[in-house]
């Protein structure tokens, strides 16, 4: 893609409002929260330390409105407790000697762009640290006053985090809405394959499912039982549907026994939406009876042989335990014994810290953004305070808050940057040309402003910046500050910094484009190891240890979605394809997706423990282990990977192990064909 249109496109998807669901009520309690740290601002300290815990509830609010399962009061804390630290000591080196505080500006850069490292909350929360830091460390004039200061911006985050305790909005909303997606995704699936049976299925709800099943020690001793076991079950629902609607290990493609199975999968689809439903709104399961009706059909055994009849009763036992799981108001609790539980606070400091230490190395994407970071930080800093401006803080804070690790959200944060601060402050600037607010009005302006900003943040980037800027100029006229001193200032600043971002990127980038085929790679070598786990079973049922599958498919599923992020992020890259064009890669991903999917076809129908091995299923996992692992490597540098190995062993294999070991064994040497013809020069 040429330089030209990168821009151009980036610049479109900055400037894109998006459809999301608002949380009005969440909005409210964040804008009351900064309406109670205002008022009491103002009516005891004055407009300056109004304006300092302002700065410090506005960022607790906006902590908690990140896509964290950390508790939302823990987010808020997080963000008041370390941006009071910053801001006091950035006064602290600042006031001592001017010039020691660009030092300070630059390793504080470079610390939270290296906090991306352990998520993007993590990274968003330090760099709000870094740009609030720039504006509120002007604010004092002496170190008591910076500790008044710190202590107010602290009070702040207090503040959000008790609003958030008293008042919950949806209790456990954010984790029913993410089984519920998955529930839902699963009966997508169900209808899709009565007209597609080898339809694909998107793994992405299950995983956000299972991030969400994470919980703290308290969190677990209050979770209510809905949310405990469907997703479990939903995991083992899906290669169900699976294997019962394939051809290769199902029904047959045609007659009776297909027409069943399209009913079983309507109505699997419509039980699986019941259950979606009664877990996202707290509400009784509402089944259709047809439904049931015909999962229990008394004739099943007639149309239905092998199989098909063993994967059709196993669907409706386990549609059975999501209805009696997924009914709420039973009171019941799940045992937090049996919950995955999410690191404490404390215990998360050396995980990040290893994970910060793991990107200390050439190469890393990580690392060159926290360059980046510094480099624009400090230059904005420098042409800020030598252009004839006021506020000179507005240039670096510009390019801390757009500066993201890759190149499509930077650029195209840039552009909506700018877009919204001159549609922002133009809007703030006519309200106070025509009202002339006092100090309390424009309290109240500026609270009204962040609410708005709460509600459609998740809307766009460009509509949060313009009730962003005009929140800015309503709080600096809180203080006094007229409108002819902050709106040319900020506008021009706001500009200066965006370039400093794009040149930035454009002078140190970390493309995505050249790392395609090792994320490519990965994925063949861990769908390699997937399909081995499930077929070490069928060799050994009695020995196997089931959880090796699990893993594998967590892992499996990980190199999936990090090989779909890089290549969205590709595609909005200003380079050459470098070896892997578009289509080679999109033919590619559907032929390692059609790979996983056969392993999981195996592993719907895993043998009983009591069940014969079939040793032939032993050779067969080590050929496609070496095979995927050595065509990972062949990937890698840059050759068309071959399966000798993996066609002569099933050529003449005459394994006396059951038919679907036999069909999916054949799906999946032909999924393995077409990764090579899709990597064929």
């Amino acid at each position: 893609m040429s330089w030209l249109r990168a821009l151009r496109d980036t610049a479109r998807a900055g400037m894109k409002v998006e459809r999301a669901r608002l949380e009005p009520l969440v909005a409210l309690r964040a804008a009351v929260g900064l309406a109670i740290v205002i008022a009491a601002g103002l009516a005891l300290l004055g407009p300056g330390a109004a304006a300092s815990s302002a700065f410090g509830a506005f960022m607790a609010a906006v902590a908690t409105f990140q896509q964290s399962w950390r508790p939302r009061p823990v987010l808020a804390l997080a963000s008041g407790l370390t941006l009071a630290v910053s801001t006091f000591t950035g006064y602290l080196v600042g006031s001592a000697d001017v010039g020691l505080f660009l030092p300070m500006l630059a390793v504080w850069s470079f610390a939270a762009g290296l906090m991306w490292a352990a998520g993007p909350t993590a990274g968003i929360i330090a760099s709000g640290n870094v740009a609030i830091m720039l504006v509120t460390v002007t604010l004092p004039t002496s170190v008591p006053q910076a500790a008044g200061h710190a202590a107010m911006i602290a009070a702040g985050g207090v503040v959000q985090a008790l609003l958030i305790v008293l008042f919950p909005v949806r209790r456990w909303g954010d984790r029913r809405d993410a089984l519920a997606d998955a529930l839902a995704a699963e009966a997508d699936y169900a209808r899709r394959l009565r007209h597609d049976p080898v339809s694909s299925f998107d793994p992405e709800p299950l995983m956000k499912a299972r991030d969400a099943a994470a919980v703290t020690v308290r969190q677990a001793r209050r979770r209510p039982a809905e949310l405990h076991g469907a997703r479990g079950l939903a995991e083992r629902i899906r290669p169900v549907l699976a294997s019962l609607a394939d051809p290769a290990v199902g029904a047959p493609a045609e007659g009776p026994a297909r027409d069943r199975v399209r009913e079983l999968l309507e109505a699997a689809g419509a039980v699986l939406d019941a259950a979606a439903h009664a877990i996202r709104e707290g509400d009784p399961v509402r089944l259709p009876a047809p439904a049931l009706a015909v999962l229990k059909a008394p004739d099943l055994p007639e149309v239905l042989t092998g199989a098909p009849l063993r994967a059709a009763r196993r669907l409706a036992a386990l549609l059975d335990d999501v209805l009696e799981t997924a009914e709420p108001g039973s009171g019941r609790y799940a045992d937090p014994a049996e919950a995955m539980l999410r690191p404490t606070v404390p215990a998360m400091v050396p995980l990040a810290l290893k994970a910060v230490r793991a990107e200390l190395r050439p190469g890393s994407p990580v690392l060159r953004h926290a360059v980046r970071v510094t480099a624009a930080a400090c230059a904005g800093y420098l042409v800020g305070h030598a252009l004839p401006f006021g506020h000179a803080y507005w240039a670096p804070m510009a390019s801390v808050m757009v500066m993201r690790p890759d190149f499509t959200q930077t650029w195209s944060r840039a552009v909506a940057r700018f877009g919204g601060t001159l549609v922002g402050v133009g809007a703030a600037t006519a309200v106070v040309q025509l009202a002339q607010p006092g100090m309390y009005l424009s309290g109240l302006l500026a609270v009204v402003s962040a609410g708005l900003m709460y509600v459609l943040m998740r809307t766009g980037y460009a509509v949060t910046q313009v009730f962003v800027s005009a929140y800015v100029v309503f709080l600096l006229g809180m203080g006094g500050v007229r409108w002819d001193q902050t709106v040319p200032d900020r506008i021009a600043l706001t500009l200066v910094g965006g370039v400093l971002a794009m040149l930035a990127y454009a002078l140190y980038p970390a493309w995505e484009t050249p790392r395609l085929r090792t994320r490519l790679a990965d994925w063949l070598a861990a769908d390699g190891r997937y399909a081995a786990a499930v077929l070490g079973q069928y060799a050994d049922p009695a020995g196997a240890r089931r959880a090796d599958v699990r893993e594998a498919l967590l892992a499996a599923r990980d190199a999936r979605i990090a090989w779909r992020e890089a290549l969205a992020r590709a595609e909005g890259e200003p380079v050459r394809h470098r070896g892997l064009s578009r289509a080679a890669a999109e033919g590619a991903g559907d032929a390692l997706a059609a790979l996983g999917r056969g392993a999981m076809l195996l592993e719907a129908h895993l043998p009983d423990r009591d069940r014969a091995p079939v040793p032939e299923a032993a050779e067969l996992a080590r050929a496609v282990r070496e095979a995927t692992g050595a065509g990972a490597k062949a990937v890698r540098e840059r050759r068309v990977p071959q399966w000798d190995g993996v066609r002569e062993l099933l050529a003449d294999w005459e394994a006396p192990g059951p038919d679907v070991l036999r069909g999916a064994a054949g799906r999946l040497l032909e999924s393995l064909d077409e990764v090579s013809e899709a990597l064929r020069p």
